[in-house]
């Protein structure tokens, strides 16, 4: 296990502004103050955190450094950090009422709106996962479950990978590695989702994290909306 390496200057070829530009980014968020009041140090998010139990990783920080405003701090944890964090929110049992998960979920949607290397490095497993939502519906096979590509699964994921063959005798025999016939999704429920996604920007962000995965996906969207009669629709 890693130590958490938290030092001031660990990001030092990154300037200050632009330190405090993300961090005000952060702030604007509607959801801000609705999640952080304060810390008393008791440590009970630390003590219910799963991720904790894998990783040098700590919520309490999280929150600790948000309420002090400490920008420099915030950028090391939104950079590395907060990736090891499961969004399970056990934290939520916080006395002060904080929700450093919720203080993630901003610090990460920050991170991928602003391109963060990190952001794209820890995502990159998951771009196979969004691809197959996108063609059936369905999330994962076990064929996908990988170590190298899913970490912050914890030591599940390489007791699944070791055991990959058993796995797939769980699935229907005619594709070994996927739960398409196994898991039928209707068509219209795929073309709500290709709306859904269009819509409310998900494919803005997944454009500034991996644009080839985002040009394969724009491409079978735009396909099947010209083909339900959505021919206006364009991704421009």
């Amino acid at each position: 296990m890693m130590a958490l390496d938290i030092s001031q200057n660990k990001h030092a070829d990154v300037s200050m502004e632009e330190k405090d530009r993300l961090f005000a980014e952060m702030k604007s968020d509607d959801r801000w103050n609705h999640v952080l009041n304060g810390c008393y140090e008791c440590g009970i998010c630390v003590a219910s955190c799963p991720s904790a139990k894998f990783y040098d990783f700590s919520p309490r920080i999280i929150a600790q450094a948000a309420a002090r405003e400490d920008t420099d701090l915030m950028y090391t944890l939104m950079s590395d950090s907060v990736w090891d964090c499961s969004q399970c929110f056990s934290c939520d049992r916080c006395p002060r009422e904080n929700s450093p998960g919720q203080i993630i979920t901003i610090m990460r949607e920050v991170a991928v709106k602003n391109g963060l290397k990190t952001a794209k490095e820890a995502l990159q497993g998951y771009g196979r996962i969004i691809y197959k939502i996108m063609l059936t519906g369905s999330q994962v096979s076990p064929d996908m479950l990988q170590p190298d590509a899913f970490p912050d699964w914890g030591t599940h994921v390489y007791e699944i990978a070791d055991n990959l063959e058993d796995w797939r005798k769980a699935l229907p025999p005619e594709t070994l590695h996927t739960t398409e016939t196994g898991w039928k999704i209707d068509e219209k429920t795929i073309i709500e989702l290709y709306l859904i996604w269009h819509m409310t920007g998900v494919m803005d962000l997944i454009e500034g994290v991996d644009e080839g995965l985002y040009d394969i996906i724009v491409d079978v969207m735009e396909e099947k909306l010209e083909e339900a009669g959505y021919d206006d629709i364009t991704f421009d």
